[in-house]
């Protein structure tokens, strides 16, 4: 939505001066005048702040709020509303197919006389490669580079294809193989809890992601939860989603986790109870005196058992501690990446050695799929796959772990835990 789209029926737009930076954010006090908040859930208030943002008369509309009741679980299921997140998780079973419908309609529109780059996403789409990698080696140090290695030469086409669409699409980044799983990355390094953008906004993060483990961020106060893939694109697309407010079931917790348990034994636990008390299709929002003495690691575990227990959410309320640890200081910087092509980086920057080692420690003859010659090998693919393996000596990815910048500095986020990069 663009600010001539955007209303403000209730006068909840205000600024808020951080240091010497001023944010535009709404107010949720705007709308005490039809709505009780102190009786309104976290999670309710986050949707409330998107409708508020997202008023356009047209899908969001000033009598969504009149009246709006108390968010009981009988109460507030029957109301329907427009939720548009603040960013789209997209893993490549879903996110490749995504982006070849980009680029088909890119290819339609040029066929119709149009501008090719009408076409983007109109929503921020991280794509992190991490269900495709296959355990070649094992049980041996250079395990980690071997199966990364060995993955970027059989699916070569697909991530030329993908480099591609991260250069040729805006608000599109793409994680590469070997760096960890979509929702370790996510909270890592992807989820800021106050997202900020480019028309100096402030907001709560929110997430749609095509996985349904997605809610594993909910243990950083940040929305989220998982969609079809039909869903994310048309989000993607600027297309809200319909959706019903969902009821929310509270969770106290109280005291602390008696010595040599563990995080198993307390999501089992939880798991138990919430099936026992029955939350599909519900919000589950965690409070009382010991969440304080649940770290963040265990409040991530008990969000990612969601779909095992049927609730869309599972969340905690976020912190200025939890939002330093995903290096965004005060909660009010998103932890961008650097996304600076170079001339160098142009096809692949790393050699390999002809005949990697496989899982059992010996040499392996050559590959079936490598007899070209490399001349003819590195036309095909673009990748200089011959001679001893040259890696970029700068540090790579989201961690010290990937040690390959193949794909350039595109590819690459530039920041690790606790730090941040410039817009």
């Amino acid at each position: 939505m663009t600010r001539r789209d955007s209303r403000d029926s209730f006068g909840a737009e205000g600024t808020l001066e951080v240091g010497d930076r001023r944010y535009r954010i709404h107010r949720l006090s705007a709308l005490e005048q039809v709505a009780d908040l102190g009786r309104v859930p976290y999670s309710i208030k986050l949707l409330l702040e998107n409708l508020l943002r997202h008023e356009d008369g047209a899908s969001v509309k000033a009598e969504t709020w009149r009246p709006w009741p108390v968010m009981r679980p009988a109460a507030g299921a029957a109301r329907e509303i427009a939720y548009s997140p603040a960013r789209i998780l997209l893993q490549d079973f879903t996110g490749v197919p995504c982006v070849v419908d980009l680029a088909a309609m890119r290819d339609a529109i040029e066929a119709l006389g149009g501008s090719a780059g009408r076409i983007n996403p109109l929503v921020p789409v991280d794509l992190v490669i991490d269900h495709s990698v296959v355990v070649d080696a094992y049980a041996r140090r250079d395990a980690l580079k071997v199966n990364t290695t060995l993955e970027y030469e059989r699916n070569a086409e697909r991530y030329r294809f993908l480099r591609w669409g991260q250069q040729a699409f805006s608000n599109l980044r793409v994680v590469p193989p070997g760096t960890g799983i979509c929702h370790q990355v996510n909270l890592e390094y992807l989820s800021s809890v106050v997202f900020t953008d480019a028309e100096g906004a402030a907001y709560p993060d929110t997430v749609v992601g095509t996985d349904s483990h997605t809610p594993m961020v909910n243990g950083l106060g940040v929305l989220a939860w998982g969609v079809g893939g039909i869903e994310a694109e048309a989000a993607m697309l600027g297309q809200p989603i319909s959706m019903l407010v969902p009821p929310v079931v509270g969770l106290r917790l109280t005291g602390e986790l008696p010595e040599a348990t563990t995080a198993t034994d307390l999501v089992l636990t939880v798991a138990e109870l919430l099936r026992a008390h029955g939350v599909v299709g519900k919000f589950v929002e965690c409070y009382g005196p010991g969440v304080a003495k649940v770290p963040l690691e265990n409040r991530a575990t008990i969000g990612n058992m969601s779909p095992e227990y049927g609730s869309t959410v599972t969340i905690f309320r976020s912190t200025l501690r939890l939002s330093a640890i995903c290096g965004s200081p005060a909660g009010l910087r998103r932890a961008a990446h650097s996304w600076r092509p170079t001339p160098r980086n142009r096809g692949c920057g790393t050699t390999r050695q002809p005949n990697p080692p496989i899982a059992n420690g010996s040499s392996s003859t050559s590959r079936p799929s490598s007899r070209a010659s490399p001349a003819r090998r590195a036309r095909r693919t673009g990748f200089r796959s011959a001679g001893p393996r040259r890696c970029s000596p700068k540090p790579s990815a989201l961690a010290s772990r990937s040690r390959c910048n193949c794909f350039g500095s595109r590819w690459a986020p530039r920041l690790r835990p606790g730090t941040r990069a410039p817009r």
